[in-house]
């Protein structure tokens, strides 16, 4: 038995988060700043002699069984998979399809996005089609805002498609993804002073978005003038990693996220704000929440040699403290052979309860 797999990285946005978010997108354009890192989405495949299609999230810890005509509501990943199967199935067949994920919903890293960017994966593998990057990003993103209107931006489906370290630009719907050739010793010493904190707070980005079209629309000159800021952050940031000034690259987190907490006011919260105070305090340089905000992860850059002073600052208020390096690039897909036994022993149910 065939199992086709595939995976596709997580993201941090360093800069222009919300610009790619019509009407602001299709009014002024957008340039977001991110990088992927070698946190996934994993999805995984096999034919069965059913009918039906039986999806097991391992995140949600549930399993559900749709005919793949069926219009009953489906939540989670479950719609994800049956909206990829409508799309790409040459013909009906039943499946087995497992999904989990290495960071919680409400993350702010991509998850939901790198989910549906691993499923089109393995269902392009399964399929033996051809898609490029694009292709992919352009299909996740379809899929999630337009088809099942999820609120939410562009950056996500095509960091996950394309991997590495990219700048994007948005036009409306149009996307340009413009791939950095970053000196690896910067990269290197991004990673050396970097840190990745989860706040242990989830939060639903889809209000925080709600929040930032509503401001765009109201026409509400503070915040829209936050957003132009952000832009322009985003192309600095791409600059002064270009020309290796990773000092500058953490003083513009700083700036960057004191703009970002102007385009909504749930943007951030009073833990967030004390996280960040305590962050600095401690040798910080800059930081900002990756994603919409209002919980999930924060980053932070450190001076030279102050990185475990911070890590200890944050983990006595609560926070952990995650270990990454940068993933350079992005979804991959293949097959494996598998004896049906040791497959279903593996990714049943009965697994999920002893987790």
């Amino acid at each position: 038995m065939e199992v086709f797999r595939s995976r596709a990285p997580l993201r941090i946005s360093f800069a222009g988060g919300g610009t790619d978010v019509n009407p602001f997108a299709s009014l002024y354009g957008g340039f977001v700043l991110n990088v992927t890192i070698n946190k996934y989405a994993y999805t995984s495949i096999v034919r069965t002699k059913s009918s039906n299609v039986s999806v097991t999230s391992y995140d949600f810890e549930k399993t559900t069984e749709f005919c793949s005509q069926s219009l009953a509501t489906l939540e989670n990943d479950a719609c994800f998979v049956r909206s990829v199967y409508q799309h790409l199935m040459s013909k009906a067949s039943g499946l087995d399809v497992i999904t989990h994920n290495d960071a919680p919903p409400g993350s702010g890293l991509g998850s939901s996005s790198a989910m549906m960017v691993s499923i089109i994966g393995a269902f392009k593998e399964m399929e033996n089609q051809v898609m490029s990057p694009y292709d992919i990003g352009r299909l996740a993103h379809d899929i999630e805002r337009l088809e099942l209107k999820q609120l939410g931006g562009m950056q996500d489906q095509y960091a996950s498609a394309f991997g590495g370290f990219n700048f994007m630009e948005f036009d409306g719907d149009s996307v340009l993804v413009n791939r950095l050739k970053i000196d690896p010793w910067v990269v290197r010493e991004l990673e050396y002073n970097m840190i990745l904190v989860y706040t242990q707070k989830s939060r639903l980005s889809s209000n925080i978005i709600e929040d930032q079209i509503k401001n765009v629309k109201a026409n509400k000159a503070d915040n829209i003038d936050a957003m132009k800021q952000i832009k322009q952050h985003a192309q600095d940031m791409k600059r002064v990693l270009l020309t290796g000034k990773t000092n500058e690259f953490g003083e513009l987190l700083h700036e960057a996220w004191q703009q970002k907490k102007m385009m909504a006011s749930s943007i951030t919260n009073d833990e967030l704000d004390e996280m960040y105070d305590v962050a600095k305090k401690a040798g910080a340089i800059g930081g900002k929440v990756s994603g919409a905000g209002g919980g999930g992860f924060m980053m932070f850059y450190c001076e030279s040699n102050r990185k475990r002073d911070v890590v200890s600052a944050l983990e006595k208020m609560g926070a952990r403290v995650e270990s990454f390096k940068f993933e350079l690039e992005g979804v991959e897909s293949w097959r494996n052979v598998r004896s049906e036994q040791k497959f279903k022993r593996h990714f049943s149910p009965g697994f999920l309860a002893q987790q």
